[in-house]
Formats: structure tokens, sequence, C-alpha cells
């Protein structure tokens, strides 16, 4: 338990106890690589699948279309850098004051010859849609905004 209030959730959060219960056994006693043969892997594996096909049907969507990534930034690279190889080239917008992963992984696509406007917000964080629909161009292939930033504690009105 820590002193005072944390309000930084939206970054990270402890476990909700009945998830701390569940994956107790496979941090401690199970928790073998997925990908290896031996018994401890196929228990992991077969864990994996089993936690794949309940998120699944929660979200109404194929299990190949849940991917489990370690965190943030490497869904961030995933989703961003996936959509920009998958078209090869073209252009991408976000704003000045994304997660650094985001700005990070836009910088490195520009060095990889992608085009990248990033724009500015106002003194609340919020784009401007006029300033957003002359950033499009016809080959604008991600429009990548954030709807909450914790550097301002605000949500973003832009999908309103």
């Amino acid at each position: 338990m820590i002193d005072g209030i944390y309000l930084d959730h939206a970054s990270t959060t402890h476990l909700d106890h009945r998830v701390n219960e569940y994956v107790k056994d496979y941090l401690d006693k199970h928790y073998g690589n997925p990908g290896s043969l031996h018994d401890l892997g196929i228990k992991a594996k077969s864990a994996i699948s089993e936690a794949r096909e309940k998120i699944a049907k929660i979200l109404h969507c194929k299990t190949d279309e849940i991917v489990f990534t370690s965190g943030g930034t490497e869904s961030i690279n995933l989703a961003i850098k996936g959509i920009a190889f998958s078209k090869s080239k073209g252009h991408i917008i976000t704003s000045k004051i994304e997660h650094p992963a985001v700005l990070e992984t836009c910088r490195y696509l520009e060095r990889k010859g992608f085009s990248v406007t990033y724009l500015d917000v106002d003194k609340y964080g919020l784009i401007k849609l006029s300033d957003l629909k002359k950033a499009i161009r016809k080959n604008t292939i991600l429009i990548q905004s954030c709807t909450q930033t914790m550097k301002l504690a605000r949500f973003s009105q832009l999908l309103k």
C-alpha cells in the first residue's frame, strides 16, 4: 500500500485482486516459456490460448485478432508500425503532445521515408478540427490522437 493518493492509473495500476489470484499460480509455478515443448511450456501455451479465447468471446472477435504485448510502448509500436509498414509509404498525422512512444515511433518512421505532421494543440490540449482537416492528404494512412493525456489530466473532445 502506498502513502498518499495515487492519480496515475492511466499509466499503471495494481492488479485487481481477482486477476492476481488467477495468475498467481502461473507466476509462481507454471512460468514456462509457451514456445517450449516441455511440460511447463505446454501448460503456459494452453493458459495463453484459453485467455485469448475468453477475451475474444468478450470482445466478439476472432482469437487471432487478440495480440498480447508487454505494455503500452510495445502496443503503440506494433499498431503504428504495423499500419505504416503495411502501406510501405504515406503520411501520418499526430499531435505534439502524444506519448513519447508515439512521437519516437513517428520520428523513426520519418527516417524510413514516411511523412508526419505534428499538430499543435490549444491551451486545453485539444487539436483544432480545422487544423486536422487541413493536414489530411490523399496519402494519409493514419491519424493518431490520444483520447486522454495525463500531461494535462484531460480527455480529448476530438471524438465528440
